[in-house]
C-alpha cells in the first residue's frame, strides 16, 4: 500500500510537471518572436514565474507579461545607474544587505523611517534600481529575494504617501511577480495599524499571505525571524546580534561597480558620456525592447 501511494504521488507529480512545461511552451508561442531585451528578459524561468502569479492560466499570464513588456519598455530600469538615483540612497532607506538569509536569497533592508526625498518618480525609480540588482545578485538555484522593514523613526508625518505604496506594490506584484519569498514588517507601531487598513487593499492574495507582521516581544515571531535568518548575521535592529552599518560612501562605490555587472548581462557598455551603448555600437533607445507581436 505504501509503495503503490509512493508511486502514484510520482506519476502524478510528474504529470504536473508535464502540463507545466506544455504551459510554458503555449506561452511562449502566443507571445511571439521576441527580439533585443524581450527576449532575454522572456526566458522559461520567467514565464514560468507570470504563471505561476496567474495561477497557470495562459492567456491571462501571457497579459500580465505583456503589460510588463511595455512597461520595462518605457521605464527601462535595466539602463538605470548608480548616480542617477543616489540622491534617493544618502540615508540608506532603501539599500541591499550585505547578508543573504538561510535559503541565499538577497535581502532588501527597508527604513521608512529615513525617507529623505519626495518625488515619487524618483523613489520609485530608486527602488526598481535596487530590485534589478537584487535579483541579478541572486544564485543561480534562487529566483527570489526577502525584505526586512525597520519601522524605528517611523511615524505619520514621516510616512510615505498611500500613492507612494499604492505604486511600490503595484511595481512588485505586477513587474516582478514571485520574485519577493518574504516581507517582514519588523515592530510596527500602532499607528501603522491605520496605514495598514488602507494600503492592504491594493495588495494581491498571492503577495498578501508572503507580507509578515513580526515584534520582538513575541516567541513566535523571534522563532520565525530564526527560521529565516542566522542571528550572527541579522542586524540588532531585526532581532539579531550584527551592528547595522550603513555608509554612503561604500555603498556607492559597490553599486558603481554592480553597474557593470548590470551593463554586461544587458549587453550594454557601461555608461559613455550619459549614454547607455549596446556592444554592437547602438546607443540604448535603439536596442529598446521591440513591440509585443500578437496573434490576431
Amino acid at each position: 500500500m505504501f509503495r503503490w501511494k509512493n508511486s502514484s504521488q510520482t506519476e502524478q507529480e510528474h504529470n504536473e510537471s508535464a502540463l507545466r512545461e506544455a504551459k510554458i511552451k503555449e506561452l511562449k508561442a502566443l507571445l511571439g518572436q521576441l527580439s533585443g531585451r524581450s527576449s532575454l528578459y522572456c526566458s522559461d524561468a520567467c514565464l514560468k514565474r507570470y504563471l505561476e502569479a496567474r495561477n497557470w492560466n495562459v492567456v491571462k499570464a501571457k497579459k500580465m507579461l505583456e503589460e510588463t513588456l511595455k512597461w520595462r519598455s518605457t521605464f527601462k530600469p535595466e539602463e538605470i545607474r548608480w548616480d542617477e538615483v543616489s540622491g534617493e540612497g544618502e540615508t540608506g532607506k532603501v539599500y541591499k544587505a550585505g547578508f543573504h538569509d538561510r535559503h541565499g536569497r538577497t535581502v532588501l533592508i527597508l527604513r521608512p523611517g529615513l525617507q529623505n526625498t519626495k518625488s515619487l518618480d524618483k523613489q520609485m525609480k530608486h527602488l526598481v534600481y535596487l530590485i534589478e540588482n537584487a535579483i541579478l545578485n541572486l544564485p543561480e538555484d534562487q529566483e527570489q529575494m526577502s525584505w526586512l522593514i525597520d519601522f524605528t523613526n517611523w511615524s505619520m508625518s514621516t510616512s510615505v504617501p498611500i500613492k507612494s505604496a499604492r505604486e511600490t506594490i503595484n511595481i512588485l506584484q505586477n513587474h516582478y511577480p514571485e520574485r519577493l519569498a518574504v516581507a517582514f514588517l519588523y515592530n510596527p507601531p500602532r499607528l501603522f495599524e491605520a496605514f495598514w487598513k488602507i494600503v492592504k487593499y491594493f495588495i494581491d492574495a498571492k503577495t498578501f499571505v508572503k507580507v509578515k507582521f513580526v515584534y520582538p516581544k513575541n516567541p513566535e515571531s523571534v522563532e520565525l525571524m530564526s527560521s529565516f535568518f542566522d542571528e550572527e548575521n541579522l542586524p540588532t535592529e531585526f532581532g539579531g546580534k550584527a551592528l547595522l552599518q550603513y555608509n554612503y560612501e561604500e555603498f556607492s562605490k559597490q553599486m558603481n561597480q554592480e553597474d557593470v555587472k548590470t551593463a554586461n548581462f544587458w549587453g550594454l557598455i557601461h555608461r559613455n558620456n550619459n549614454q547607455l551603448q549596446a556592444s554592437n555600437g547602438f546607443s540604448g533607445a535603439e536596442i529598446s525592447p521591440e513591440p509585443i507581436q500578437t496573434n490576431p
